[in-house]
């Protein structure tokens, strides 16, 4: 039986305003005829309303950084969001066939890392964090791999290869950065086949204009 707690007497909770409508936009649930992707916006406000855009910068190479950017953008083409992922620094691996097979997760500076099968030994040890200088021990960036492509194996989450391919027939648009392309000597051979090219900073600056920018 649930136990519901209530507030002391004479208590106020803050307010945060409407849940359901932040600044200048309000949600789907407020807007039943919208489009699938179309921006929202208050009757009466002259917002735009046209078709959203997302931009992703993907600068991370370590496993556990290459997903978000990938599930994020696979969810806004399924709400017809129009999406271009650009690829920078250590991003780079994520798009380089010699490497994006092989990217590793390390505990290393990673204060999150828990371990779920922990709580079958005893009840609670899942959310304990591991001890960072479990990560320096030989071995333990490959075993922290191996789990982790197992976990996303089980949720039937593609590998980053096939993840690009997905986002690609889906309508992605893939950018390498022109300085990171030089910067790590990648030649164009090297590219995920879906890379639609390599662009500077200034042309990815351009071709977000007007998308909402999530940095990786």
């Amino acid at each position: 039986m649930t136990t519901i707690t209530m507030p002391p007497e004479g208590f106020l909770m803050p307010d945060f305003g409407d849940r359901h409508r932040a600044a200048g936009s309000t949600s789907r649930a407020s807007s039943p005829d919208a489009a699938p992707g179309e921006a929202f916006a208050p009757a009466g406000d002259a917002a735009y309303r046209g078709p959203r855009k997302m931009a992703f910068i993907c600068s991370k190479g370590n496993l556990d950084m290459a997903y978000p950017a990938l599930i994020m953008g696979n969810a806004a083409l399924g709400e017809g969001v129009e999406v271009h992922i650009f690829f920078t620094f250590w991003g780079m691996d994520m798009i380089n066939t010699r490497t994006n097979d092989r990217l590793k997760f390390t505990l290393a500076g990673n204060t999150a890392m828990h371990m779920p099968d922990l709580g079958r030994v005893r009840p609670g040890l899942e959310h304990l964090s591991m001890p960072q200088a479990m990560g320096n021990l030989p071995g333990m960036t490959q075993f922290a791999t191996r789990m982790m492509k197992k976990q996303l194996e089980e949720l039937e989450i593609p590998t980053v290869p096939d993840f690009l391919d997905l986002l690609a027939a889906s309508g992605a648009h893939l950018y390498a950065c022109r300085l990171s392309y030089d910067m790590m000597k990648v030649i164009e051979a090297d590219l995920h086949p879906a890379v639609e090219g390599v662009i500077s900073a200034s042309d990815f600056i351009e071709i977000a204009d007007g998308a909402q920018v999530i940095f990786v």
